[in-house]
């Protein structure tokens, strides 16, 4: 699904093709002849690092990590910030690995355990659905990452997913990292060894982390602010600021040279 926002009006397209969320947030006429500004769209791709999808015995969500993404989502809809005389505004899409692993899923064929990386693979004999997701993440402008820590380190649904896929579909581009928790600590462990795996695929993290601790006090499951001035909270506009500067300066220079 597309959605289109601005501050008139929302439309929603619906696609044929494999199922996965997708996010354009687009500005106002009105704000861009105001600002004298030209508008860039940034293709940013969310990669969610939790599969769980079941209720713990002691209640709660099936995945907390849903109340992160949808404040991540609506962040970006409602973020309005200029760089020089641009003004950025992002078109995302969303790679869900229980969509992505799941029935008729994206990389069902190879599964979580990473039976089939599709650069072990003749193109041809991919899944149409896995190739779409391949062209969807070798064109993005940018990433960001949603995940919570597993034993300490990188939830393996998240690590999955990424390596599915070789590093010539991220490199030069920039990446940035957000990470929660149900507890005091908000995936700061995971968040060091995420920055790993994005270095050695080429999406460079952004310095600017994102680590939201107790995530049950801060957000409503529909990603609502408990308090919106909380501190914590603070942490993303500044995260945003250095992805979008990176990227478009990443972007720029890809335009003029190619990649190495």
């Amino acid at each position: 699904y597309t959605i289109h926002l601005t501050p008139q009006y929302t439309t929603t397209t619906c696609h044929n093709h494999n199922p996965q969320p997708s996010l354009t947030v687009v500005a106002s006429a009105s704000s861009l002849t105001k600002r004298k500004m030209t508008a860039i769209t940034l293709k940013t791709v969310i990669f969610l690092g939790s599969a769980r999808n079941v209720v713990p015995p002691w209640g709660g969500d099936a995945r907390l990590g849903d109340r992160v993404t949808n404040w991540v989502k609506s962040t970006l809809a409602n973020r309005n910030e200029p760089l020089g005389e641009d003004l950025i505004t992002h078109q995302i899409h969303i790679v869900d690995p229980i969509e992505v692993f799941g029935p008729n899923g994206a990389l069902s064929h190879s599964g979580g355990e990473l039976k089939a990386p599709t650069f072990f693979a003749d193109p041809s004999s991919l899944p149409a659905a896995a190739m779409e997701l391949q062209e969807v993440i070798k064109g993005a402008d940018c990433y960001l990452i949603v995940s919570p820590e597993y034993n300490h380190s990188i939830p393996p649904a998240l690590s999955s997913v990424m390596g599915h896929f070789g590093g010539s579909n991220y490199k030069c581009k920039p990446s940035g990292i957000i990470t929660y928790s149900p507890g005091p600590f908000a995936g700061m462990r995971a968040a060091m060894a995420i920055q790993v795996l994005c270095h050695e695929l080429g999406c460079l993290p952004v310095s600017k982390l994102c680590g939201l601790p107790t995530v049950y006090e801060l957000l409503e499951l529909d990603g609502t602010p408990k308090d919106a001035d909380q501190r914590m909270l603070k942490q993303l506009p500044e995260l945003l600021t250095q992805l979008e500067w990176m990227a478009v300066a990443m972007k720029n220079q890809r335009e003029k040279t190619g990649t190495f």
